[in-house]
């Protein structure tokens, strides 16, 4: 029940994927907009284009899409700091070592080079290039992966055109009841404003923060973790584009939270997330107008969270998707993920008519899970600040979670990072935020000793040297998007 961009990835997933073994039905209102804030993704967007055997191009042509290598932090640590969670891996891995003890020894032994000399992603990124590429020569360097900024508004859209050819039915409405059986409590149907009831098996709530059946109908409750992400509002306003055109996300500190930036094909997307308790709406939205690259092309819009998950993201015979089963801030593009992850779990996790207990339980271990995992790391940019702002300083001294606590101590004492089970984020992930917070090791795996100091050079050297003969074979983002996937003029 609803669309927006969840709604449609939901209905396009179980469409292509179960076919005719169900009859799909989604509900959602002209009335109704959408917040449509998540207009940048991570990498694994590219699996649900592949799923849906849809064409990347063409997707790209028909969503203003344009190419996201990594996200750019500016003034997360000190105020004039800046580095790039970006995809893929850093440098090579040498023997049964990751990349990064080594260049941890060369730093230690005075070799001060940056550790984003050896990401492919970071070098073509920050020189505005991009290519597709299986893999990088005959090297051991890996191909770079890279995501999408994109219009959410076009995508859903797109996701509604290509799910109605699969035999999706929409139907035009708005939600104002929910009916219950009175045995057991689950949904039996749901009323609509014209009269009209649906009934169903399996309902999915993609009804935004309201969550009109896992809330309002179902009382699931909800976990807030306000104490540890505080920022509560965000105002949001498309501008004008800027050249060159950047195939990266940017998300830069201010006073009393962030503010991002994705660069689409006709315009910028621009938002300031912060707190209410530190700043006020007024003053929060000129922070945002203040720092626009470009003129403004609408008004600014303002959008209140409260940052959290429901308890259960399914319960009975109803999964919440989207803002629906709760809310993280765009710091690290996980919104339109989580949507499919969740998908793809339901799907795993389909149930019969009898909706087993035990497939429901597993459902939510998994998702809590991986809600927990997104909120830790997104609490580490935020913990690890070196800002004099109230705001700041409070992130600071804040309690963090156990877990994360001890990821912390474990990689200052020797650089190690263990990820655990299905965590969302990889060690390269938190190596770079970590790094690009100053958060440098004291001590390293030893193993990295067993090079001399010449063989350290020399293959710390080559590998700095297929990167840049890499990128500089690239074209630029702009001849990119120009040659295999430009918008049609509106």
């Amino acid at each position: 029940m609803g669309g927006g961009t969840a709604g449609w990835v939901a209905a396009a997933a179980l469409a292509k994927v179960m076919g005719s073994q169900l009859d799909i039905e989604l509900v959602e209102s002209e009335e109704i907009g959408t917040v449509g804030v998540g207009e940048a993704t991570i990498p694994q967007i590219r699996l649900l284009t592949q799923v849906l055997g849809i064409n990347e191009d063409d997707f790209l042509k028909n969503i203003n899409g344009t190419i996201k290598l990594g996200i750019q932090f500016n003034g997360w640590g000190l105020p004039d700091d800046s580095y790039m969670h970006a995809f893929g891996a850093i440098g090579v891995g040498l023997g049964m070592l990751t990349f990064h003890p080594y260049w941890l020894r060369a730093q230690q032994s005075g070799q001060k080079t940056d550790l984003w000399d050896y990401s492919l992603n970071y070098q073509a990124a920050i020189n505005n290039r991009f290519a597709r590429m299986d893999r990088v020569g005959d090297t051991p360097v890996q191909a770079p992966p890279w995501a999408f900024h994109f219009d959410a508004g076009l995508v859903a859209g797109y996701l509604r055109r290509f799910s109605e050819q699969l035999g999706v039915k929409r139907t035009e409405g708005r939600i104002v009841d929910t009916v219950l059986r009175p045995d057991d409590g689950f949904i039996q149907s749901v009323k609509l404003t014209d009269g009209g009831e649906i009934a169903g098996d399996l309902f999915i709530d993609c009804s935004g923060f309201r969550g009109l059946l896992i809330e309002q109908a179902l009382e699931t409750g909800y976990e807030p973790w306000t104490h540890w992400l505080p920022c509560d509002r965000a105002i949001a306003v498309p501008c004008a584009s800027t050249e060159p055109l950047q195939p990266y996300t940017q998300a830069t500190a201010r006073e009393a939270g962030w503010q991002w930036r994705i660069p689409l094909q006709n315009r910028i997307g621009n938002g300031h997330v912060y707190a209410s308790d530190y700043i006020g709406d007024d003053q929060a939205q000129q922070v945002l107008l203040d720092n626009l690259d470009g003129e403004p092309l609408a008004e600014p819009r303002l959008l209140r969270f409260t940052t959290g998950r429901r308890k259960k993201f399914w319960n009975k015979n109803c999964v919440a998707l989207g803002l629906a089963s709760g809310f993280m801030e765009p710091l690290e593009s996980t919104s339109i993920h989580l949507v499919q992850s969740h998908v793809n779990r339901l799907i795993q996790l389909f149930p019969d008519r009898q909706f087993n207990p035990a497939d429901i339980r597993e459902y939510n271990r998994q998702c809590i899970f991986e809600f927990e995992r997104i909120r830790d790391f997104l609490i580490l940019h935020y913990h690890l600040n070196q800002r004099r702002e109230p705001f700041w300083v409070d992130r600071q001294n804040m309690d963090i979670p156990d877990g994360l606590a001890g990821k912390i101590e474990l990689f200052k004492a020797n650089g190690r990072i263990v990820r655990e089970g299905e965590d969302l984020f990889t060690e390269v992930a938190w190596l770079q935020v970590m790094i690009g917070q100053n958060l440098i090791p004291a001590g390293r795996h030893p193993m990295a000793d067993q090079l001399s100091e010449q063989q350290l050079a020399e293959f710390m050297g080559s590998v700095r040297q297929i990167i840049s003969g890499a990128v500089a074979g690239m074209p630029t983002h702009a001849d990119f998007i120009a040659h295999h996937c430009a918008a049609d003029p509106a």
